[in-house]
């Protein structure tokens, strides 16, 4: 059987976000795009207050979509 590598990091919250809010991650990457140029703690905030989504989920899109368009 062929060792199947775990998600690890931002990622791996990312089923359970679709599942529980019902939308893809890329809805949410769209939001933070949209959202411009904020700091880490604002794009969270904004993903709590404005859309209903839990801290921990909150921050590990932030952190991958950071992540992401910095490389």
């Amino acid at each position: 059987m062929a060792d199947i590598e775990k998600i690890k990091g931002p990622a791996s919250y990312f089923p359970s976000i679709e599942a529980k809010y019902g939308h893809p991650v890329k809805h949410w990457f769209d939001i933070l795009r949209q959202a411009g140029d904020l700091k880490h703690m604002e794009l969270v905030n904004l993903l709590k207050s404005a859309h209903g989504l839990g801290h921990g989920h909150a921050n590990a899109l932030v952190a991958y979509h950071l992540a992401k368009n910095k490389a």
